[in-house]
């Protein structure tokens, strides 16, 4: 089963009777959060929990904190990578704790077994899933996969799944290959495009309708959209999603940058321009330097301590970023600079891209022009495969 709240607004939004401004600001877009009387009555005498973190806010006041004045009894919280106050470390492990705050739990997503899923006692005692966070749009972000596991455990549990949703800043974009599955992992767990152009709340349908819950399960699923909001609405982040995504350049950069994480060459952690900037100590002839410290949020950053020459992104007007969509030419140049082979990347580079030819396509000498050309069919293919689940209008 499967439910979609939508306001009478919304309908004519989707339907093209309402034209909205590709240039909405954050203050017009009403996230779902913000909708109670869509979902606090259906809500009301239920054992909830709540997947969420920093980032799901109304105004100045944490969902959280909405649905306990609302009188919703919230049992348990389940927060992602980064943790639910969004203080930890990328991939740091974040265990079974207590909402200061609140007093409430914050349970694991390992209870034991060695699976993504909460302990048994956990899932007994709740009755819905409800998940309010906020997504940047790409497949390596790993905000989606958390929800694609509480999901799956939701259906195996018999337990209904909630989705408040959040407009995609990235929403304007889909490119990239989609992701062979024998290379799915932590930071890839879908058949889709790296940057899939889809919320959270049209994902979550996307996964029910198309079978991809475990062994083809479905879950019954309520999606509380966005109002005005569509793809094209240029939507900036009130809150920095995670430690390393501090503004809205560095997430329309990421779909190009965060592929250094595969390679020896600093993209910019633990410095003040995460995801903006990439340097190398032996990278030469350039005049932009950094050095990578530690720091909260990037406590281990490559390239620690080294002076990086390399090449500064910031003054890249943002709407440049978004018409390129996926840019593979500073990894390119990267490489090429460095000129020290196979020991450029590592396994990692695979499970972010998606495909096993791409790298051998690089060291090849292809250009990023060339290299993009090899996913215009998935692209074009994903845009139609995801058309029943969109809730907004492109």
């Amino acid at each position: 089963m499967i439910k979609l709240l939508k306001s009478s607004g919304l309908m004519l939004l989707i339907s093209a009777a309402l034209s909205i401004s590709a240039c909405a600001s954050e203050t017009s877009v009403v996230v779902g959060a913000a909708r109670t009387s869509e979902y606090v009555p259906q809500l009301k005498g239920k054992r909830v929990a709540l997947f969420s973190n920093h980032t799901g806010m109304v105004g100045d006041k944490h969902t959280l904190d909405i649905m306990l004045g609302e009188g919703i009894n919230v049992v348990t919280l389940f927060s992602p990578e980064h943790g639910f106050r969004g203080t930890a470390d990328a991939g740091e492990h974040v265990g079974n704790s207590i909402d200061e705050p609140t007093g409430i739990p914050i349970a694991s997503l390992y209870g034991g077994k060695n699976q993504r899923m909460p302990a048994q006692e956990i899932m007994d005692g709740l009755d819905v899933i409800v998940c309010d966070i906020q997504d940047v749009g790409l497949r390596y972000y790993t905000y989606y996969c958390t929800m694609v596991d509480l999901m799956n455990a939701a259906a195996v549990n018999g337990k209904e799944f909630f989705i408040l949703d959040r407009p995609n800043p990235n929403g304007m974009t889909v490119d990239g290959p989609i992701l062979d599955m024998k290379h799915e992992s932590g930071v890839g767990r879908l058949p889709i495009p790296v940057v899939h152009g889809l919320t959270l709340g049209e994902l979550g349908l996307m996964v029910n309708g198309e079978g991809w819950l475990r062994d083809g399960a479905k879950v019954a699923l309520t999606v509380v959209p966005c109002e005005n909001y569509t793809h094209q609405t240029r939507y900036e982040l009130p809150i920095a999603p995670s430690p390393n995504l501090r503004s809205m350049h560095a997430i329309y950069l990421y779909p190009s940058t965060c592929y250094f994480e595969a390679t020896p060459v600093s993209l910019g952690r633990g410095t003040e321009m995460p995801f903006e900037v990439y340097g190398h100590p032996d990278m030469t002839n350039r005049t932009f330097e950094f050095t990578p410290r530690s720091i909260a949020g990037a406590k281990n950053p490559p390239q620690l301590n080294n002076l990086c020459h390399g090449v500064d992104l910031r003054d890249i007007p943002n709407e440049d970023v978004i018409a390129q969509g996926i840019n593979l030419e500073y990894v390119i140049d990267a490489y090429r600079d460095l000129n020290i082979g196979d020991k450029f990347f590592n396994s990692f580079f695979e499970k972010l891209i998606g495909r096993s030819e791409i790298r051998q396509m690089i060291e090849d000498g292809k250009s990023a022009a060339e290299i993009k050309a090899t996913w215009t069919d998935d692209v074009a293919r994903f845009r139609e495969q995801r058309k029943p689940y969109l809730l907004y209008a492109e």
